[in-house]
């Protein structure tokens, strides 16, 4: 119990509007909420009226409280929501929406600017569309850039060495810059029509590739008339299929499915009157007191928090303060927002939709749940611990012939995978190939910053390997101080195959079958660890094979580096080069002309 005195502290407060938080005794905020009246709202969690169990528990754990003030009510409704998105508080209704949004990225500053897929803080000079609700409907508008205006997608490194067409030209999808087979300015152009596209000006783009068509026609060039000619068409169909009629061509549908204390929120966003994709989305920290009015209204909060709201926004049934929340959406977009709910016709047809598609995937989340705890108690019988692990995690090695070698850490609870918690480890300082090292390196890592930072630790940890990597795992955690947690190694079986893998733990070995629940879950979450380490390894590999050598050579830039390839042509021409042709290079003296020549000479190993 707190020795926080909340009555008291209430009558200290302004009857104004603004913004209350929560902190316990070790400084983690609880919850945030707003107020029209500060001293009313706060005073209420003191009073003696009875509360909820949710309620009372939170109360208990106050140690401290802090407020804002704020000119309305609608603006203590954004600041609420930032904080909300900001602290993620235990006892707040929770999006547990840990991924960053698609964007599409037009990176300026380049004679021939690329385009391309983008996550991430927007920084400037660059242009940035979107955000879209999913990576696929990205994926979709970037596909009808590159073939409809043929803008490049290959990284300026790989631009600067071109010396002749790559396969996206071949196939009609780059105009290919890289080897001048397009005027800067005609590029222009495409980048412009481009941006019209994807502002939903179609009439526009038709009007210059019609022009670009017509030109190439005067110049009797027929087959590159033929190619504007079928890019006409791809816009004419794609106008063809846009369908929202009537209103806002620009809006979100948003359908919710809420039972037993679950709900499950399905985003379907149409931009310039298309349909560019759906997301679902499962709030947390949800009780049974709460209503689909509450849940709906903490889902606005949360998710135009970081966005501006389109000009209407259709729902499957009223949330609270939704007259509030207009207001505060209008402030945030400097124009009016529209919330309906009582729609008929296609509108109707779309929500109803919508919310179909919650209802199905709440009813698969919660079946994925069930399998989960079945899972986690067979474990639990099983490896005979005292109850069902509320969190396991993973460990795997991925690499090819001991390089690039790379661990990973994967986290499940009883709700699933906590991918918010995954971690992976580059591994240095031991032997190719050594994997019994390498888990012994990731399992050190690991728990000593979990030690560090006072972070939860695990109930179970699986090591995917044999008798080999789990006493190595075991080595790293007894010089820890954490051999208490139980260790469980998962070893192919004879039969190499899935589902008959034997488990180990301790001096015990069992093969629960392919038809055990704990069988399972233990490869999902093994197969989970193995992909994450495998993506980890990829990704490793692929920027060792994309880097320059010039990158190691102290002194040498990324603008250095630039110039270096573009005077020479390319790697292979700065190699050939003498110390007196570098000088000549802006930038690059005697001495750096010296250490590039010498270190582009040296013998590469690995």
């Amino acid at each position: 119990m707190s020795d926080f005195d909340g009555r008291a502290y209430a009558r200290s407060l302004s009857t104004g509007p603004g913004v209350y938080l929560m902190r316990d005794a070790a400084g983690k905020v609880l919850y945030v909420g707003k107020a029209r009246n500060l001293r009313r709202r706060v005073a209420s969690y003191f009073s003696a009226r009875q509360k909820s169990p949710r309620i009372e528990l939170m109360v208990r754990k106050i140690a401290v409280m802090e407020v804002s003030l704020t000119r309305t009510e609608a603006e203590a409704l954004l600041l609420e929501n930032e904080w909300i998105k900001a602290h993620r508080p235990r006892f707040n209704v929770n999006l547990r929406d840990d991924k960053s949004y698609p964007w599409i990225r037009l990176e300026l500053g380049h004679d021939f600017p690329r385009i391309g897929f983008y996550r991430g803080p927007r920084k400037p000079p660059h242009r940035y569309f979107g955000p879209f609700s999913s990576a696929s409907a990205v994926r979709e508008a970037l596909n009808q850039i590159y073939r409809l205006f043929g803008l490049r997608q290959c990284r300026d490194s790989v631009f600067s060495n071109r010396t002749r067409p790559c396969l996206q030209y071949q196939i009609n999808r780059c105009s290919a810059p890289c080897v001048g087979y397009i005027s800067k300015e005609d590029y222009a152009a495409d980048v412009r029509a481009a941006v019209r596209f994807l502002e939903g000006r179609n009439e526009d783009v038709i009007q210059h590739l019609a022009e670009r068509m017509e030109r190439a026609s005067g110049k009797l060039e027929f087959e590159r008339a033929a190619a504007y000619r079928d890019r006409i068409r791809a816009v004419q169909q794609v106008r063809s299929r846009q369908f929202v009629t009537g209103g806002s061509a620009d809006l979100d549908v948003i359908g919710i499915h809420f039972e037993a204390a679950r709900a499950a929120v399905h985003l379907v966003e149409f931009r310039h009157a298309r349909n560019v994709g759906g997301r679902t989305f499962y709030p947390g920290n949800l009780d049974d007191e709460m209503s689909v009015a509450d849940v709906l209204s903490a889902f606005l909060g949360q998710y135009y928090a970081d966005r501006t709201a389109p000009p209407e926004i259709l729902l499957s049934a009223q949330p609270a303060q939704a007259a509030l929340w207009e207001e505060a959406l209008e402030a945030r977009r400097g124009s009016r927002v529209r919330l309906s709910w009582r729609l008929r016709g296609e509108r109707a047809e779309w929500v109803r939709m919508a919310k179909a598609n919650a209802e199905d995937a709440l009813r698969r989340r919660l079946g994925e749940r069930d399998q989960i705890g079945r899972g986690l108690a067979a474990l639990a019988e099983m490896l005979e611990l005292p109850t069902p692990p509320e969190r396991l995690e993973c460990f795997d090695i991925s690499h090819i012939s001991g390089t690039e070698t790379v661990g990973s850490c994967v986290v499940f609870g009883p709700s699933g995978a906590q991918k918010k918690d995954y971690r992976r480890f580059n591994i240095s300082d031991v032997a190719a190939g050594d994997d019994y090292a390498a888990m012994e390196q990731v399992i050190r890592r690991r728990y000593s910053r979990v030690l560090n930072i006072a972070e939860s630790l695990p109930d179970l940890i699986i090591i995917d390997g044999g008798k080999g990597q789990l006493a190595r795992a075991n080595r790293a955690l007894e010089a820890l101080g954490l051999d208490a947690i139980p260790l469980l190694g998962v070893a192919k079986g004879a039969a190499r195959k899935a589902g008959h893998e034997r488990f180990i733990m301790g001096d015990r070995e069992a093969v629960p079958g392919p038809h055990h629940a704990a069988s399972h879950l233990v490869q999902q979450v093994r197969d989970e660890a193995h992909r994450f380490a495998v993506a980890g390894h990829r990704r490793r590999r692929q920027k060792r094979a994309q880097a320059s050598p010039l990158e190691q050579v102290p002194g040498v830039g990324p603008r250095k580096r630039q110039a270096l390839l573009r005077h020479f042509g390319g790697l292979q021409g700065v190699r050939a080069a003498g110390v007196e042709e570098l000088e000549r290079v802006e930038g690059i003296g005697r001495s750096l002309a010296e250490a590039i020549a010498r270190y582009l000479r040296q013998p590469r190993t690995g």
